[in-house]
């Protein structure tokens, strides 16, 4: 039996591909019985304007295992929008869940027991972008879940890393900022 997994918390930035197709997706990931379980089923039934809940899910009717739970990062307001981010990328992040189970990163037997949680970021340009590649955005958002929930699993980065690494690292805007650009 493995170890008990109370919360894990894994971010990814995967980008490369056209304007508009960059994933950056936080997750929380633990058992069911416990914080994660409760936050799951608590953020399920409070569905909000512009901050609709959703499973992960392959298609309709094929919800993935650890269930896992989308929450958006940006207030929802286009149809468009809610399309993409509720098909390509819902499947996206299901087929991520199920990679990084396949990768051993979650536990096979406890894919009944743990539940996901991933704040979802999609660049609102993908509204007015009619040259979007759906299977640039589709591999991107999938392996960045699949890459969150790796780090959740293995703690990563460590503390030492961390600490090692503190003074070597500037955030992107704050450069950004530093440099004039914003």
């Amino acid at each position: 039996m493995s170890e008990r997994i109370v919360m894990r918390t894994g971010e990814a930035l995967v980008a490369g591909g056209p304007p508009g197709t960059a994933a950056e997706p936080e997750i929380i990931i633990g058992e069911l019985d416990g914080p994660v379980g409760t936050a799951l089923a608590t953020l399920t039934g409070d569905q909000a304007k512009g901050h609709s809940k959703v499973f992960a899910i392959l298609n309709t009717d094929v919800q993935v295992r650890p269930i896992t739970l989308m929450v958006s990062k940006v207030t929802v307001k286009s149809n468009r929008y809610t399309n993409i981010l509720m098909g390509t990328v819902q499947a996206a992040i299901a087929n991520g869940v199920l990679d990084a189970v396949r990768a051993g990163d979650i536990p096979k037997e406890k894919a009944n027991d743990l539940g996901i949680i991933v704040s979802v970021w999609l660049n609102p340009s993908v509204i007015t972008d009619t040259d979007l590649d759906h299977q640039i955005l589709f591999d991107i958002h999938r392996k960045a879940t699949s890459q969150a929930i790796h780090k959740a699993m293995h703690n990563k980065p460590d503390i030492d890393w961390l600490l090692e690494n503190q003074d070597k690292i500037t955030h992107k805007y704050f450069q950004m900022g530093l440099d004039g650009k914003i």
